[in-house]
């Protein structure tokens, strides 16, 4: 017990190089998975009038790539600076980013800046994995129905969503090199398996003749160009799950070799190959086969085809790939199906699990600091991961999933306050590289000045999104806001009353100079 429950000072080996900080990264994207998983909400998906805006979901993922490789050359340009940020991350370089200011009038706003930021790091990766959490319940249930015809009860559903949360935090508390080999069998897996998929459906549409299906879209540009701007934000705010993930190797520094070098290129590349390429094509090659052969069930039971029946289906996925196996590949569409469900399933525990081993780093690096509660900053003796945070994340991570699993409403609901939390961080983290190279000689106009401006204006623009479209949204819309302000109104008040009565316990303020975090 005693090497478990050590507080002591524990020896971070740097074991990670480009190949295992980059697969840690990827597995948090997690095309594969996302594009099952997150398909149903984007299918769903409508405008404040009612009226469905799923014909902007590859515009809408596209914008929501962009704003991810505005931030990503943040947290590269930001990484490359402080190489020495450890398990801080963003909340690392928000504070240096003032304290490194010549101008000592500066320096008095370092420690709230490193607050918000760990505020809006901790609403982003702590309602991340209980977002996972759901969707594996969600999968699991998806092919319980298809091999018996029956569903599982929200109960049922629930207790899967438990028991995943702790095979994942057992899995992080084992350490991070066992961890990494996991995300590169991962990664390879899914990207092999879902890029076939994308080919074949493809290949489904090219050698039905035209006139054999009512097709979504009329064809590959039709696919690819924006409807309507609304449509393009609302598509952008719930497609940013799918794409973040790419900083989380910013959180590694204490165990990467080189990290000016290594981290940096991670986060763009893990961004290049898992958004730019894999996402677009695979959302591309989808909604190219879209038609009225993809039959569905509405909740009142009234048949309904092509999109209706994505947005109706827990896995739209899974029903395109029984559709395309039976017709193009003699039958084995139900096979198909499962060997891809299971991959699917494969990267869910991925993404769970590099998410996990992000957000308790970034804890443990405010706990160290005084800035989060002492019990996450316990590091383990033998595995030298903080066990604790660990635990404290798998309960938070399964509460998340049980909201969750009761209906696409709720899974939405969790998305957005994890999105929300995601574009506050983001944004934040433009700011600092704003601030951070402010003034110095190896300043670039391009990647210190426009780029972040660019990238900070981009996430203030989602947030605004998520304000603005689901507050005048429908009932379920409304719904789904209400759940996300529920999450993110209740993390900020945590975090406000335990700084402010810590503040008093240890007479500190919020500004003036501080420690640096550990």
């Amino acid at each position: 017990m005693a090497e478990a429950e050590s507080r002591a000072e524990v020896k971070i080996t740097p074991t990670l190089g480009l190949t295992g900080v980059t697969m840690n990264a990827m597995a948090l994207i997690a095309p594969g998975a996302f594009l099952w998983i997150t398909y149903q909400m984007q299918a769903a998906a409508t405008a404040p009038s009612g009226a469905s805006v799923a014909s902007d979901i590859w515009a809408g993922t596209g914008l929501a790539v962009i704003v991810a490789f505005l931030t990503a050359i943040s947290y590269a340009q930001l990484a490359r600076r402080y190489p020495e940020a450890g398990f801080g991350s963003a909340y690392y370089f928000a504070e240096k980013a003032f304290l490194d200011r010549e101008n000592r009038e500066h320096h008095k706003w370092a420690r709230l800046a490193k607050v918000i930021t760990g505020w809006a790091a901790h609403l982003y990766y702590w309602v991340y994995p209980g977002v996972m959490v759901a969707m594996m319940a969600t999968l699991i249930g998806y092919i319980y129905t298809q091999f018996t015809g029956q569903s599982i009860s929200n109960v049922g559903l629930s207790t899967i969503a438990i028991l995943f949360a702790l095979l994942t935090g057992y899995i992080a508390y084992r350490g991070i090199t066992g961890s990494t080999f996991t995300s590169i069998a991962i990664n390879i897996i899914q990207l092999v398996t879902l890029i076939f998929f994308s080919i074949l459906a493809i290949y489904y549409r090219l050698s039905m003749p035209a006139s054999a299906a009512k097709w979504t879209f009329s064809g590959s540009a039709d696919v690819l160009l924006p409807h309507s701007f609304v449509g393009v934000m609302i598509q952008s705010t719930i497609a940013i799950l799918i794409i973040v993930g790419f900083e989380s190797c910013t959180a590694f520094a204490a165990e990467t070799k080189n990290p000016r070098k290594n981290i940096p290129r991670a986060v763009v590349l893990s961004l290049i190959v898992q958004g730019l390429f894999a996402y677009l094509f695979e959302y591309f090659a989808t909604g190219y086969m879209v038609s009225d052969k993809l039959i569905g069930k509405s909740a009142a039971g009234a048949t309904i085809t092509g999109m209706d029946a994505a947005a109706a289906s827990s896995a739209p996925i899974g029903d395109l790939a029984i559709l395309v196996g039976n017709t193009i590949l003699h039958g084995i569409g139900f096979g198909l199906m499962v060997t891809i469900a299971v991959t699917v399933g494969i990267a869910i525990l991925g993404t769970t699990l590099s998410c996990l081993n992000t957000a308790v780093r970034i804890s443990y690096a405010m706990a160290k600091d005084e800035e989060m509660p002492e019990i996450l900053g316990a590091m383990h003796g033998k595995f030298a991961t903080p066990h604790r945070a660990i635990w404290v994340l798998v309960l938070v991570s399964a509460g998340i999933g049980i909201i969750g699993v009761q209906s696409v409403v709720g899974l939405t609901g969790i998305t957005l306050a994890s999105n929300f939390g995601t574009f506050v961080l983001y944004g934040l983290t433009c700011m600092w590289t704003i601030v951070a190279f402010h003034g110095l000689k190896e300043r670039s106009v391009v990647k210190h000045s426009m780029v972040p401006w660019l990238g900070l204006l981009a996430n203030v623009a989602m947030l605004i999104a998520i304000l603005y479209l689901y507050i005048i949204g429908n009932a379920d819309s409304k719904h789904e806001a209400l759940i996300c302000f529920a999450l993110a109104g209740g993390w900020a008040a945590i975090s406000l009353i335990y700084v402010l009565v810590r503040n008093v316990r240890k007479q500190r303020t919020m500004f003036g100079t501080v420690n640096p975090v550990a």
